[in-house]
Formats: C-alpha cells, structure tokens, sequence
C-alpha cells in the first residue's frame, strides 16, 4: 500500500499521546529515586530498586508489539493498547506518590512502568504504520518534540508548585511531598487526556487484504504460536538492527546511570544535603530542574532535528549528538554549584532529542513492515538489557569501586555515552535509505 503523506498536524495528532505518556514518564524519571530515599533507602539501594522499569519492558514490549501487530478492531491495531494502557498508568500515577512504605513503592512502579509500556510501544509502530518512508524521520523527531515537551513540565513541576504556588507541607504531612503527590496527580490526568486526544483524531490503515490478515491471525493464534513467534523473530533479526543494538546498549546503560544517580548526586554532593534536611529537599527540586532544562533543549533540538534530518543522514547525526551527550553528562563531575549544571544538562538535551528520534527511524528503514510493532517491541531489549544491568551491579559499584559517591556514577554514564557514539561508525549506511526492508538476516 501506498501510503499518503500527511500534513505537519496530522502528523502532531498522531503523535501527541507521547506528551502524555513522557509527562508520567518524567515524573518517574525524576522523582523516584527521591521517593526511595524518602521512605527510608540508602543511596546504595537505589538502583535494586529500579529494576521493575527495565524488567518490565523486557516482558511487555516485545508481546504488545507481536500481539498488536496481529490485531484489527473497531478502535484499530495500536489505539485498543493506546487506551488500556493509559487507563491503567493513570491510576498507577494517582497511587504512586501514598505509598508508605518501600515494599509498597517499589510495587507500585512494576505496575506502572508495565501500564505505561503497553501504551508507549505501540506508538513506535505507529509511526512505520501510518508514514511514508520518507516521512518517518519526520515523525520520530514530532515524537521527539513532544517527548520533551511533556518531559520538561513533569520534571520541573515538584519545583514549581513549591517555589511558584507556595505549596508547602504541614507538620503531620507523609514523608513524600505534597508537591510531589500533587505533581502525581496532575500526571495522570495529562497522561489519559493526551492519549485520548490521539485516539479521537487519528484513524489507523487497514489491513490491505482483510481476508488474508484473518486467516493469518487464525493460523497463528494459541500461547504456542505466540511464543514460537517471539522467540523466532528474535532469532532472525536483521544484521542492521543488531549493529544498532550494541549503539543502544551504551547509550542506555549511561542514561540510567543518570536517572538513579544525577538527582542523589545533586542533593549530596552539589547541596550537601542529606535525606530529611531542607538542603536535601532543595537539592531534589533542583535535580529536577535540571531534568527538566535536559528535556527542554530536546524539545527546542527537535526543530532543529527536523531540518538536519532532510540534510544530514540519521547516523551522522546520531553520532554527533550522542558525543554531546557524553561530554556534557562527564562535565557534571566538576561543578560544585547549581547553576553550571544548566551548560551539562544542554548538551545531554541534545542527545536526548535524537536518541529518542534517529535510532527508530533507522529501524523502520530495515524492518519488514508487518512486523513492525514486533521488531520495535524486540528493540526495547537493547534499552532495558543494560539498565537490568545497572540497576543490579551499579549499587556494588558505587560501594566498592565508585567512592560511594553518585557523581561518579554520573561520570560512568559520561563514558558510556560517548562509547555509543563511536559505535555510531559501525552501523551500515543501510539504514539512511528509505526502501530497505531486511537489511540482512541472520
């Protein structure tokens, strides 16, 4: 089929779920390590406790995207998973910020980190769904844009009902914040709303051959077929996509190490404070601040995204943003004030803004199309692989081999970024040509 291009607002409309589906991610993002150390963790326990938002996609990416690919009802293929998913994060979110205890939050985020999966990795698809080739790198940085838009607002917001709307807890308040529990709230209802913004006002493709699609969809159903198909698929995955994996590995390894460490690091070692002080809680905010600024500049990059996109091919400036990345997440390591974060957390912006763009559109141009939602879904192994792998050994680490100090971690993450975009080189010039649909099987 023959795809039509869409106008810049068809594209935004199909696009806009992501802002909801970031500004509950962002939250998470930068307050979870906060509530950890709220209800009473160690900074050496943090990253265990992570290990549900790796764990999670792991599982529920791949099987999403297979069963989805396989789907057609009167909502479509992906919007019946936009929608289950934005229901069940919404309620997620509401809970997440009451949690009493540790065992209780540390549930809880299974629970959300699984709802949200089920509605975001349909929206990779999407894009290869519903887009011409040639107007894919479009939609990823539109993803992208959003993405940040959403993610700015979430981050910074604890801060800005405390220090804008003076927001203030009283002497008997839980130990989580009001702020951030009002925060949690606000979330949930921009999470559901803008997903179901999407889903009133874009319509999805049929499949060409209706008969065909239903005789496949029987011929594979049954839990044996599901998972002769997972594993399969796995195995046969084109030789380009694994190149971009080993890209995806260190890249996501790094960002990790700045999710659970960047926030503590800021609060001890920027503020000096220590958990249930007035520095600490400062130190928090502005963490999140400083999420909030690495958000923003990927929203602001993503218009520039769009341009070099028609300019440049994807893997020049993947790589280039992805060296940014790592210079600025290293120059953290010497800053002992708030303010020179700002200059740091530019540069991870900009990487930022691309990995969440050019590594999908360089994959849509060497998957088949109709395993689209599977392929993505298999990607997310490349993503969650190496933060199981921080959130297990990234707690010995800082213990025994870091200093116990989470700046360092931060400096491991520097590394790590910029070890993906020398990795950059390797990938074949494959995936800067629309028209490619195998790339090289195994």
């Amino acid at each position: 089929m023959q795809k039509p291009k869409l106008s810049f607002g068809q594209i935004w409309n199909m696009s806009f779920g992501f802002f909801g589906i970031q500004f509950g991610w962002g939250l998470q993002m930068a307050n979870m390590s906060a509530i950890y150390q709220y209800l009473g963790a160690k900074e050496s326990d943090i990253a265990p406790l992570w290990v549900a938002a790796p764990l999670t996609g792991l599982i529920v990416q791949p099987l999403i995207g297979y069963v989805s690919d396989r789907t057609w009802c009167g909502l479509g293929r992906r919007r019946p998973y936009f929608l289950v998913g934005a229901i069940l994060s919404s309620l997620a979110l509401i809970a997440m910020p009451n949690s009493s205890a540790l065992w209780m939050a540390a549930g809880l985020l299974w629970i959300l980190d699984a709802s949200v999966n089920v509605a975001m990795e349909p929206f990779r698809a999407f894009v290869g769904d519903m887009l011409p080739q040639e107007q894919r790198k479009t939609g990823f940085a539109m993803q992208s844009l959003l993405i940040g838009l959403g993610a700015v607002l979430s981050s910074s917001l604890p801060y800005i009902l405390t220090n804008w709307f003076g927001v203030k807890d009283s002497a008997d308040s839980p130990r989580i914040p009001l702020a951030v529990r009002l925060a949690f709230y606000v979330g949930s209802v921009v999470f559901f709303a803008a997903v179901l913004y999407t889903i009133l006002t874009t319509k999805e493709y049929p499949p060409e051959n209706p008969e065909a699609f239903a005789k496949s969809k029987a011929d594979t159903a049954g839990l044996g077929h599901l998972f002769s198909g997972v594993f399969g698929g796995i195995g046969s995955m084109p030789r380009t996509m694994r190149q971009l994996a080993v890209v995806q590995f260190f890249t996501w390894f790094a960002l990790f190490c700045m999710w659970i460490y960047f926030v503590p690091a800021v609060a001890t070692v920027v503020f000096g404070g220590k958990p249930g002080t007035a520095e600490f809680k400062s130190g928090n905010e502005w963490g999140g601040v400083c999420f909030s600024i690495y958000n923003g500049t990927a929203f602001l990059f993503s218009f520039v995204l769009l341009g070099l996109a028609r300019r440049f091919s994807s893997r020049s400036i993947h790589r280039g943003c992805l060296l940014a990345g790592g210079v600025g997440l290293a120059l953290t390591c010497l800053v002992r004030s708030r303010y020179p974060l700002i200059g740091s957390m530019v540069l991870v912006g900009i990487a930022w803004a691309s990995i969440l763009s050019m590594p999908y559109a360089m994959l849509a141009n060497v998957i088949p199309a109709e395993k689209m939602g599977f392929y993505m879904g298999v990607f997310n192994f490349f993503i969650v692989i190496p933060q199981i792998l921080a959130s297990v050994g990234l707690g010995f680490l800082l213990k025994h081999l870091l200093g116990d100090n989470p700046m360092n971690a931060v400096l491991l993450g520097g590394v790590s970024m910029a070890l993906a975009g020398l990795c950059v080189g390797f990938i074949s010039k494959d995936v800067d040509h629309a028209g490619v649909t195998g790339g090289g099987a195994a």
